[in-house]
Parts: C-alpha cells; structure tokens; sequence
C-alpha cells in the first residue's frame, strides 16, 4: 500500500459522519439488541459497513474489500480504485460522490497530484451539497437537490490510461460535466492537448473538421441540434472554433476524442457532445505520432 495513499486514506477518513447517520445506526442497534450474540454482531457488521460508506474495487469491480488497506496489489499495473463514497438521502435531497484514486504509477508525484486533486473535489462537491441543504432548511424551502458524481475508465491499454470524472447536479433541472484526464503510462506522463501538436494550428483544423460533422449528423438527423456557425438559430451563438486546451480523451482505438459539456454547443436535451477527429485530418499537425493511430 503506497504510503501517500494511506494518508490520505486516514485524512478523510476523519471527517465526521452526520449526526442523521449516527441516529439511523443508533436505532438499528437497539431495535436488534435483543438478537443473539452473533446475530447482532451480523447487524453490527452490515452498519457498519453500510456507515462507512467506503468502497475499494478495482476499475468499479463488484468485487469490494473491506477497506482500501486489503485491498491486494496485482503486480505493478496502473489501476484505478474507488478510494472512498460520500452519499447522502433523507428523501428530498441525495448525495453519492465516488473518489477515484490512481496507484502504482512510478511517477509519485504525478500519482499524488492527480488524487490529491480527485480528493480535493469531491471533498468540495459534497460539503457544498451539505451546505445548499442548510441553506435550504434554513430558509423553509421545499426544493429537491441531488448531486451524482463518479468516474469510468475510457482507455486502459499499454500506453494510455484514460480517466474520466463526472458531475451531475440536479434541482429543478440537471446538469452535467464532464472531465478528463489522459495519461501516458509508459512514459509517466499527464497527456495535454496542446502536447500533441507542433504549435496552434491543431485548433483551426479540429474545429473546421467538427463544424462539417455537426452540419452532417443534422442532415442525417433531424432531431439533433448543434448551434454550429453558418446555421441559423435562436439562441444568438454559433460554435467557431475549440478551445487550447479542450476537453479531450485518446480513446482504444488510438484517436482523438474531443469532448463537449452539455450546452455547451447544443441544447440540453443533446446532452454532452463527442466527435472522433481521423489521424488523418491532423496529421500533419501531429507533433509525433506516439498516441495516434493512422487509420
């Protein structure tokens, strides 16, 4: 168990539980504590597990471990576990936040940033939950709110590791965002746009390729929308070009993958937006060819 982790383990494992978990526990032990011995110690076990509320399986296995220190390590494969779950529901507002963890990377210090960064977040996500609920209760409201953040692996093969983070925040409609992060596993490298490319040029020709793709999916699907440059719509912006450091994935098949929010060039209903740029297309911006596949 690397050691950095471990600390962070016992930092956020020191966080208090609420006061409305420890009632519910609290009541479930004395509504069993006439059972026998060994029955309440089966009870004690499923509490306590269920007020832990911290997961350890690998790449989200079903496979879970009772804590993140028994968790065995298979080799020195990069993987990426479920360090720890912050949930929440007393039936009008819910809250389930998994914080992802990268391990055995022999790059530490790019390990440690990036789960530091993952900790931080989610720690973050869900104590503002916990707040807009005392706003709420403090000012009578009746609102709904609910907040669902997790991760996926895209990509796992020998040279990429592909993670990627996603928010969706619920009250009178949702959002969600999503972020990525794309590492070289051979190299212990964090991958970024802009690295894959010899200068700028990379954005004037993604963004040429995705505005002809957006026109196209529209005529092949009327029910898609995209507020695309040179067609007309209502909401008075057009997509012109990616930004430096768009939201990205290299994906098993070696190719690019830019990625959109949800309204960000479409309306919400679309949800969030993928385009596979071909090698092809980029190709002669390419600053190597180490990542991306030709076709």
């Amino acid at each position: 168990m690397d050691e950095k982790l471990e600390q962070m383990k016992q930092q956020y494992m020191d966080i208090p539980i609420p006061a409305e978990l420890d009632f519910i526990v609290n009541q479930a032990i004395a509504a069993h504590s006439t059972k026998r011995p060994k029955t309440v110690m089966k009870w004690l076990t499923a509490i306590a597990a269920a007020a832990i509320v911290f997961v350890a399986g690998l790449n989200t296995s079903p496979a879970f471990a009772h804590s993140l220190a028994e968790v065995p390590v298979v080799g020195k494969l990069i993987k990426v576990l479920t360090f720890r779950e912050y949930k929440y529901d007393d039936g009008a507002h819910r809250a389930k936040v998994e914080v992802p963890a990268i391990t055995n990377l022999e790059n530490k210090t790019l390990e440690d940033s990036l789960n530091s960064k993952y900790l931080e977040e989610s720690k973050k996500l869900y104590t503002d939950f916990m707040s807009d609920i005392e706003k709420l209760k403090a000012s009578g409201s009746e609102g709904h709110i609910g907040v669902d953040s997790g991760y996926v692996v895209k990509t796992d093969n020998d040279q990429i590791l592909a993670v990627g983070r996603y928010v969706v925040n619920t009250a009178a409609s949702s959002s969600t965002t999503f972020q990525y992060d794309t590492i070289d596993k051979k190299n212990q490298l964090l991958i970024t746009l802009p690295s894959l490319f010899k200068d700028d040029g990379y954005i004037g020709v993604i963004s040429d390729y995705i505005k002809e793709q957006m026109k196209q999916r529209m005529k092949e699907d009327s029910s898609k929308i995209y507020w695309v440059e040179g067609v007309p719509n209502d909401v008075k912006f057009a997509f012109k070009t990616i930004k430096k450091d768009q939201s990205f994935y290299i994906n098993n098949e070696g190719k690019l993958v830019i990625v959109f929010q949800k309204y960000e060039v479409s309306p919400g209903y679309m949800g969030g937006s993928e385009f596979i740029i071909p090698t092809s297309v980029i190709n002669d911006q390419l600053s190597s060819h180490a990542y991306l596949l030709s076709e």
